[in-house]
């Protein structure tokens, strides 16, 4: 059978444009006074990769003060659906974060605080669960719907969210909206009759029906769970600026900066770091006097540079463990910044194994490893 775009296209040439989808939150003003829009931009990823950075190969789609992330893509989804494109980068998963027992946005592991505590659910969390899919996700959506008209539906709600790591923004207004109300017509007041289960039951589908306004459920939870030949779990990028250096490098940083501090090691820290040689890095942003002063407020291009040269400044400084854990954050944050990945396999294999030793190099309980595995998922 066909292509059908082939008969569509009349005899010319089909070109299959993969394009980037980027939606940020950024302020509306040139001053420093912060005004919040989220907006869209969009890229065409057929483009070399050298042109990709350039300002006149990015376009504007969309911007507002008051429209949700959501509500944004939604007419992003539409927009690109007319023009007969199945495939987009997305923003959001409906996901309920690193909070959840399952924290996950593109697998299924985790489990309890309990589970993950025995060795077995601890060294799960380093492997890939079963994927997710967008169809279970809305399944999840509904369900979590469903529950919201049930007694006791908040704590309900809240548990799915925790075991299954759904929750999604598109439908909160809804979910909300039925908690509310359920919670109402469940009061008991004095010299009021209560209303039964069944009445509440069904004055709450009446207002189900009044908040969907004949739409289905389907059109009112995520857009991007619903695009014809995108699975917005897998087909998303895993931003290794928030995961890696703003995730663990952060944390490190942070239990680092603490012990030489406490050992009253951070001045001989700061001339270490003043003397080191910064011509051979990548993005050497290695002010030996802000990173000391202002070491609890560092953002990311900081942390890139400490990652390629804290083990030759705190080889003698801190516990071997905390040195073992920066020589492999080293090791990790090379193997990241590629922009050209010449053999996949090998690759995957050595970005794979990179945590095994991290694991009993932590320096701490309190560094969490959920986003070391996102990598893993990502393969």
């Amino acid at each position: 059978m066909p292509n059908p775009l082939r008969e569509k296209s009349g005899g010319r040439m089909i070109y299959t444009v993969p394009l980037i989808v980027f939606m940020d939150d950024v302020s509306g003003n040139i001053s420093k006074q912060w005004n919040k829009h989220h907006v869209v931009y969009m890229s065409n990823a057929l483009l070399p990769r050298e042109m990709l950075d350039q300002e006149f190969t990015i376009r504007f789609i969309s911007g507002s003060p008051h429209a949700s992330p959501m509500e944004l893509m939604q007419g992003i989804k539409d927009s690109i659906e007319k023009a007969t494109d199945d495939g987009i980068i997305a923003f959001d998963c409906s996901h309920g974060g690193l909070r959840c027992n399952y924290f996950c946005r593109t697998c299924k592991v985790g489990g309890t605080t309990a589970e993950k505590k025995t060795d077995k659910g601890y060294s799960d969390i380093f492997k890939s669960g079963n994927l997710r899919t967008p169809e279970d996700t809305r399944a999840c959506i509904k369900r979590q719907i469903e529950l919201s008209k049930l007694s006791g539906g908040t704590d309900k709600v809240n548990k799915s969210v925790s075991q299954t790591g759904v929750r999604d923004a598109t439908s909160t207004a809804i979910v909300n909206r039925l908690l509310e109300l359920g919670k109402a017509l469940r009061k008991k007041t004095a010299g009021k009759p209560t209303m039964s289960e069944a009445q509440v039951t069904a004055r709450l589908e009446h207002e189900l029906e009044s908040l969907l306004g004949g739409r289905s459920v389907d059109d009112c939870i995520n857009p991007l769970l619903r695009i014809r030949g995108l699975d917005v779990h897998k087909d998303t990028p895993t931003e290794i600026l928030h995961t890696i250096l703003l995730g663990v490098v952060k944390y490190f940083w942070g239990q680092t900066a603490y012990i030489l501090d406490k050992g009253h090691l951070l001045k001989k820290f700061q001339c270490r770091l003043e003397s080191v040689e910064k011509d051979g890095l990548n993005s050497p942003t290695l002010s030996a006097d802000y990173i000391v002063r202002y070491k609890g407020g560092l953002v990311g291009k900081h942390f890139k540079s400490l990652a390629q040269v804290m083990p030759y400044l705190i080889y003698d400084l801190v516990p071997r463990s905390v040195l073992d854990g920066w020589v492999m954050i080293g090791r990790l944050v090379v193997l990241l910044w590629h922009t050209l990945i010449e053999d996949t396999e090998s690759y995957l294999v050595r970005a794979a194994n990179l945590p095994t030793p991290v694991k009993g190099a932590q320096p701490s309980e309190i560094e969490r490893p959920l986003k070391w595995r996102e990598t893993q998922a990502a393969q």
